[in-house]
């Protein structure tokens, strides 16, 4: 019993995030050529055990400046394991649009229950498929979290469930890409793209995945 104990609390240690904090799960640079949205977007999951408030936060790409990042919009809070998505909108193609829009080529127009989109808009914040950065500052311009990324695949987002990411440079790079049936990606409704938006593994879930994988193992040699 006090090996199992010791091997349930290393499983605790690796797992669960050990503090609270917002990540950049998902990147898609190639948004704005999809034909029915035509936004880049990305994703934030809140990792912590507590609704993080993001009211007055920005986003900016690898140029990772304060002063010029874009401000984020419609939504005040992500809850614990709540993933959301925002969009880079403009005047000719509001948040309001690319949200329908959005949500009819991912989803076939009716988004699953929890679903949650923004948007951020701003110069110069358009994220290049051959490569860039996000990088996500607070009401206060402290970074959050920052991350890079190469070149990218014609609408495969970029996913990074593993919450890499850095709160000062060099941001690390991100480079795993979006398959099917992988944390939660799907193909979407228009079958041109291959993501997970809105979707974002529990880390409760993986956590009991391997605490029952660990107890079966006992049990077995029992």
């Amino acid at each position: 019993m006090v090996r199992m104990a010791f091997i349930m609390a290393l499983v605790l240690s690796v797992v669960v995030p050990t503090q609270a904090g917002i990540i950049i799960s998902e990147v898609h640079p190639g948004g704005s050529g999809n034909g029915t949205y035509a936004a880049d977007w990305i994703e934030l999951t809140n990792t912590g055990p507590a609704a993080e408030i993001i009211t007055g936060w920005k986003m900016d790409d690898s140029s990772a400046s304060a002063a010029t990042a874009a401000p984020m919009s419609g939504v005040v809070s992500i809850a614990p394991g709540q993933s959301a998505v925002f969009a880079e909108s403009s005047g000719s193609n509001p948040c309001a649009t690319i949200t329908t829009n959005f949500i009819q080529a991912w989803f076939g127009g009716s988004a699953p229950s929890g679903f949650t989109m923004g948007c951020y808009q701003g110069s110069g914040v358009g994220l290049s498929t051959g490569g860039d950065g996000v990088v996500i500052f607070d009401s206060l311009n402290a970074v959050v979290a920052g991350v890079t990324f190469g070149a990218s695949s014609s609408g495969i987002t970029f996913d990074n469930a593993a919450g890499i990411g850095s709160s000062a440079p060099a941001y690390p790079a991100i480079s795993t890409l979006s398959a099917v049936g992988v944390n939660g990606a799907f193909q979407s409704s228009d079958t041109a793209e291959v993501g997970s938006p809105g979707v974002v593994p529990e880390p409760s879930a993986v956590l009991l995945l391997c605490l029952g994988s660990l107890l079966a193992l006992h049990r077995c040699r029992r």
